[in-house]
């Protein structure tokens, strides 16, 4: 069957990655998404590299793995924003659109006409959405917004990383742009309600979505051990605030995630280990004294998991129904037998390459599921064919290409 969005069309007018990343959302789910981008050099993250894919005859190409990571199931058009010629064409498919996508500094669009007011007037039920660094409202608004910069303003860092005073100490960021996925994962789901919204209203609306509001957000119980203490909690590396054990210890070898949520969890890792007596001791028995006496307990049971290597912990641990986890590089977590089953990595048929590998939706559906059919677009390469459905004429097409509109 066709994804849960096939009857939606999408005008994605974003750049980089949290835009783009909800318009690759979208296409997942089903829906036809019409990436504008401007003419010679395209969505800026075409030149975020190397690395690049290599083409066909394995030579280093020219698309990006940054724009190949959020454009998967698009169709791309070259239109020249700044001409009044290029505004109509925008204005056009925002009429035939149900969402529209943009990620333009406040008030940009607005100079073209593009902005909802006035693209609202012509299609009532668009369903449009803006992506900015910190919103359309506020004393910073006008503001350009960047994922780093936004980790760091937002208090996400100084609870990312190792403590100050320890080797390696320090605010860090987290490896992944997560603000700008974050924001597109937001942005999928404010869009979807809208859509709901409009099945019951005939309405569209428009959204308004900013990195800084959904980094608050994802601070989630750390922000709320602020709100409810009053005292900022700090960088603790790779352990839990709350819960402990729950960290990673060095082997013999390398290292191992164990993660005991619970007291059974806990009581489960002694027998495992053959230390049943600290889940007797009085300051290990249950979770809160366990927090209470972190720094004994951390010194026990890393001497207890220098014994074994990462390999023979996790099938000990494994077999007892206690969670843990090897420190994986990304090449060792492709080749996860259960990252294989799910098919999380998979080929598409790419005009320039050949094939282009790809990392799947996480979302499955039992009657719609997902189809991956369309790679990630060469620049312009729809170009004519959207036009085309717009009306417009072979003749009309080359004097828009002439005048450099596209």
């Amino acid at each position: 069957m066709a994804g849960p969005l096939s009857h939606l069309r999408v005008l994605d007018l974003s750049r980089v990655l949290a835009g783009p990343f909800a318009g690759q959302n979208l296409a997942d789910l089903g829906a036809e998404v019409i990436k504008v981008e401007r003419p010679v050099k395209g969505d800026d993250s075409r030149a975020f590299g190397p690395p690049y894919l290599a083409d066909a005859h394995g030579e280093p190409g020219t698309e990006s793995a940054y724009f190949l990571a959020a454009n998967r199931g698009k169709k791309s058009i070259t239109i020249d924003l700044s001409r009044p010629a290029g505004q109509d064409l925008v204005r056009q498919l925002a009429q035939r659109a149900d969402i529209l996508l943009e990620n333009y500094k406040f008030g940009d669009l607005q100079r073209y006409g593009l902005d909802y007011a006035t693209l609202s007037k012509r299609n009532p039920r668009l369903v449009y959405c803006s992506v900015t660094g910190f919103g359309q409202t506020g004393p910073y608004r006008e503001r350009p917004g960047y994922d780093f910069m936004v980790q760091g303003m937002s208090g996400l860092m100084s609870v990312t990383g190792h403590a100050d005073g320890v080797p390696g100490g320090g605010p860090m960021r987290v490896g992944v742009p997560i603000i700008d996925i974050l924001t597109g994962m937001y942005a999928s789901l404010a869009i979807c309600a809208a859509i709901a919204h409009r099945e019951r209203s005939g309405e569209g609306q428009y959204i308004d979505m900013a990195l800084l509001d959904t980094a608050m957000a994802f601070l989630s119980i750390q922000g709320m051990s602020y709100l409810c203490t009053a005292e900022p909690p700090g960088r603790i590396g790779n352990t839990h605030p709350t819960i402990v054990p729950y960290q990673v210890f060095a082997t013999s070898d390398g290292a191992v995630i164990l993660a005991c949520g619970n007291d059974n969890l806990f009581q489960k890792f002694c027998k495992a280990a053959d230390c049943s007596e600290l889940a007797q001791d009085a300051r290990f028995c249950t979770n809160a004294r366990r927090v209470q006496h972190r720094g004994d307990l951390d010194a026990r049971l890393g001497e207890i998991f220098a014994r074994r290597t990462t390999r023979q912990w996790v099938a000990l641990l494994e077999d007892a129904g206690v969670p843990n986890g090897p420190i994986n590089s990304i090449h060792e977590a492709f080749g996860e037998e259960q990252v294989k089953a799910r098919g999380l990595r998979f080929d598409l048929p790419h005009p320039t390459a050949g094939t282009v590998p790809q990392i799947a939706s996480p979302m499955r559906f039992s009657a719609t599921d997902l189809r991956f059919e369309t790679p990630p677009p060469t620049l312009g390469q729809h170009t004519e064919a959207i036009l085309q459905e717009l009306g417009l004429t072979a003749d009309a097409i080359a004097r828009l290409r002439a005048e450099e509109v596209i």
